[in-house]
């Protein structure tokens, strides 16, 4: 049983770290340069600030202590399943609408579940299921009824889900490294993994390697300050806290705060149908952290 502040304290950090990351696809859409390298900037302008974090957090253990061959495997695998994840999920946004391409981003939380059920074999209450249903009718809601139907974009839309599996592969991986680092030195490593896996790609992918005006590198900035360092950042806070299936249900906040952005920054209406996806997919979330607490 977790005790009782400190799941709150966790849950708290995911649904901001959700929110922020709900801005992602925002910032993708506006980038100057190709998808993977979007992806690459992100992790490497980021790297400072979660510098700033770990120098900043305190830390009993000395580094060479966790930094074990093992752990650094496991590192490394993070890098380059989120890696993947984000730079597939870019390229889903270019084939396919942001809704459907987050939409299928979104699954993550159906493979974790099954891998901490069936590999894991962490103890998941039946209730916690039937929540993982209503957030996801929540969140076809959402998405679906502001979108339309586009079902000729069936490339972006498969990308998406194979963007979900590695999101899922990196949640699981955090999760596991997060029971013997600490959260800031975690992300950290990850995230410095992550430049380095997608170095090669984006330099192989892109025309050009650097944005064009200033204004591309303010958006590169802003998109690994807010969806990196901070988003990023409060969610590894929140997994560390928190089991891996109900971690990843929570961050179904995600698509409900990008249909939030969208209305408040880009005038995107949202209609009935969307207000009440979105409190579906809240009260399911209060559902299962309600069970696992």
């Amino acid at each position: 049983m977790e005790n009782s502040k400190s799941f709150y304290i966790g849950l708290l950090a995911l649904f901001l770290g959700a929110a922020l990351l709900g801005a992602s696809a925002i910032f993708v859409r506006f980038s100057e340069t190709s998808p993977s390298l979007t992806a690459f900037y992100r992790a490497l302008l980021a790297l400072p600030f979660l510098l700033i974090w770990v120098l900043g957090s305190k830390n009993d253990v000395p580094i060479k202590k966790y930094l074990t061959r093992d752990n650094l495997v496991v590192l490394f695998l993070a890098g380059v399943f989120f890696g993947s994840d984000m730079a597939v999920w870019h390229w889903s946004i270019t084939f396919t609408s942001v809704a459907h391409a987050t939409l299928m981003a979104n699954t993550a939380p159906i493979f974790v579940t099954l891998v901490s059920f069936f590999f894991l074999k962490e103890k998941i209450k039946s209730s916690f299921f039937r929540a993982l249903f209503l957030a996801f009718t929540g969140v076809s809601i959402v998405i679906l009824s502001g979108s339309g139907s586009d079902s000729s974009r069936l490339l972006g839309d498969s990308l998406g889900l194979i963007a979900a599996i590695f999101y899922a592969a990196y949640i699981l991986a955090i999760k596991k490294l997060t029971d013997s680092i600490p959260p800031a030195h975690t992300l950290f490593f990850a995230t410095l993994f992550t430049a380095v896996f997608l170095f090669p790609v984006g330099f192989v992918e892109a025309d050009s390697f650097f944005p064009s005006t200033q204004k591309g590198w303010l958006v590169l900035l802003a998109y690994a300050l807010v969806s990196q360092a901070l988003a990023q950042g409060l969610i590894t806070f929140g997994i560390s806290r928190l089991s891996a299936h109900l971690s990843s249900l929570t961050l179904l906040i995600q698509p409900v705060a990008a249909a939030i952005y969208g209305w408040f920054l880009l005038s995107e209406a949202i209609n009935l149908w969307q207000a009440l996806g979105g409190a579906l997919v809240l009260f399911a979330i209060y559902l299962a952290s309600k069970e696992q607490n």
